[in-house]
């Protein structure tokens, strides 16, 4: 982590910025307010780093999962966010692309080492030197951050800068889940949960596999509701059974009681992926009622998905482009970040939370 330790440098006129900050791991039920802003030097861009002036960043759950422990930051304080829309406003040497002025998106992948077999793979995701951004690396909470050029994506201009924050992290990895559910066209499929990563996964749907009915389910009647007017064929509560078994679901939750009962919704063969960075250990106990018999059996698998790659985040923004993806937001003023959060925590979701840095 090298540009983050190092002494800062200065940008011209810019010597400093706002930031929100986590300052250590703490318990949410007992601190609505884990954030604390903070001013901080403005970093110069390194060798192929580009500097960015923050124009919005997405709010996620896995915010909470840093703030709480689940996936700890590399270090202390440390700004989060990984859904980050940006102007590049410098770039350091050796830097071709993006130009100075062009809008450009950073997401939850920050860096890798781009040598070894996985990197050369094209799965720098799983690299042992993977480094997230907002985790390992300070993130979009602030008015300005630091990326390697690799990892700064150019945004298609059909997209407002909250329309685009969003799509870096719960459109990408949701991007990611549906290719590793191996889906076939015709083919029903369902969702649990239904935040802000599963609304743009049931759109996703709809386009790429057409015939193929759509089941969601989600322990809130409004979100139920929000699910069927966006085009899913039935929804219902997360232990419900679905009118048809399905050959693939995707997990969206923080739980692991829809996982059980999404192995019995499967049909032979069918596949389960979670889209969770980690599960909470509140209701860990779910996990003694799994049954090989009743839930594993007949070929039925479990996949994870492990962060996403700079593939991931190309491929998926070219097709929200094609099918004029635009996901449902909420915005909140920059200083409004620990109540983003804890609307969150406190299952208050409709789409997904974006704070705006910028007017």
């Amino acid at each position: 982590m090298e540009h983050v330790h190092r002494s800062a440098g200065r940008i011209g006129c810019l010597s400093a910025m706002k930031a929100q900050v986590i300052e250590s791991i703490t318990d949410l039920s007992g601190n609505p307010e884990p954030l604390r802003m903070v001013e901080m030097p403005v970093l110069e861009p390194g060798e192929d780093e580009v500097l960015l002036k923050v124009l919005t960043c997405g709010v996620c759950h896995t915010e909470l999962d840093e703030i709480e422990g689940r996936t700890p930051p590399a270090f202390f304080p440390i700004v989060p966010g990984h859904q980050v829309v940006g102007e590049v406003v410098a770039k350091g040497e050796g830097v071709s692309e993006p130009e100075v002025g062009g809008r450009v998106g950073v997401a939850w992948i920050y860096s890798a080492c781009g040598k070894c077999e996985l990197c050369l793979d094209g799965k720098e995701n799983l690299c042992n030197e993977f480094r997230a951004t907002g985790r390992d690396a300070h993130g979009g909470y602030a008015e300005y951050m630091v990326v390697p050029e690799a990892y700064a994506y150019p945004l298609p201009e059909i997209f407002s800068d909250a329309e685009a924050a969003p799509l870096l992290c719960a459109g990408a990895v949701g991007y990611r889940s549906l290719k590793l559910l191996n889906l076939q066209n015709e083919q029903p499929v369902g969702l649990t949960g239904f935040g802000a990563s599963a609304h743009l996964v049931l759109k996703m749907m709809r386009f790429l596999y057409p015939d193929s009915p759509v089941h969601v389910f989600a322990r809130n009647p409004e979100e139920r509701e929000f699910a069927l007017s966006l085009g899913a064929v039935w929804a219902g509560d997360t232990t419900d059974v679905s009118p048809e078994t399905l050959a693939g679901i995707i997990d969206t939750t923080p739980v692991w009681l829809p996982v059980l009962s999404a192995l019995e919704n499967l049909r032979p063969s069918g596949r389960l992926v979670i889209n969770a960075i980690r599960k909470e250990s509140s209701d860990r106990e779910i996990l003694s009622q799994l049954d090989y018999a009743k839930h594993l059996w007949m070929e039925k698998e479990v996949k994870s998905v492990a962060n996403v790659t700079a593939a991931d985040v190309r491929e998926f923004l070219g097709i929200a482009e094609k099918m004029d993806l635009k996901p449902e937001v909420q915005l909140y003023p920059f200083d409004e970040a620990n109540k983003a959060l804890m609307d969150i925590k406190q299952r208050r979701i409709r789409g997904a939370k974006v704070l705006q840095l910028t007017c």
